[in-house]
């Protein structure tokens, strides 16, 4: 699969929603959730440690502090899209010094 570096419209309008969909990655221990952004889907990924960190989660649950701070969540993403701090892949990581 082929990747390239998302980049938002040039448009002041850019469209960011959260559908509900999120997963957790047990290999790499990273949870996503997705953004649409301008009818483009962004994967929204947080790291283990950052969620046990910020959020105290729990080993066996790590999703529950998602739910639970899927707001919080949202809306560090949001920003961190709004200025375009896109991965190589096109994802954007929230990391601890983000929340």
């Amino acid at each position: 699969m082929y990747l390239t570096r998302h980049k938002t419209s040039n448009s002041d309008e850019t469209e960011v929603s959260f559908p509900m969909l999120e997963c957790w990655n047990p290999l790499t221990k990273v949870a996503s959730i997705a953004a649409q952004v301008d009818q483009r889907r962004v994967l929204c990924k947080i790291s283990m440690e950052t969620l046990q960190k910020k959020f105290h989660a729990s080993a066996d649950a790590p999703m529950r502090a998602v739910a639970e701070n899927r707001s919080v969540l949202q809306a560090k993403a949001r920003i961190l899209i709004e200025s375009e701090a896109f991965e190589e892949d096109g994802s954007i990581l929230i990391r601890s010094k983000d929340l």
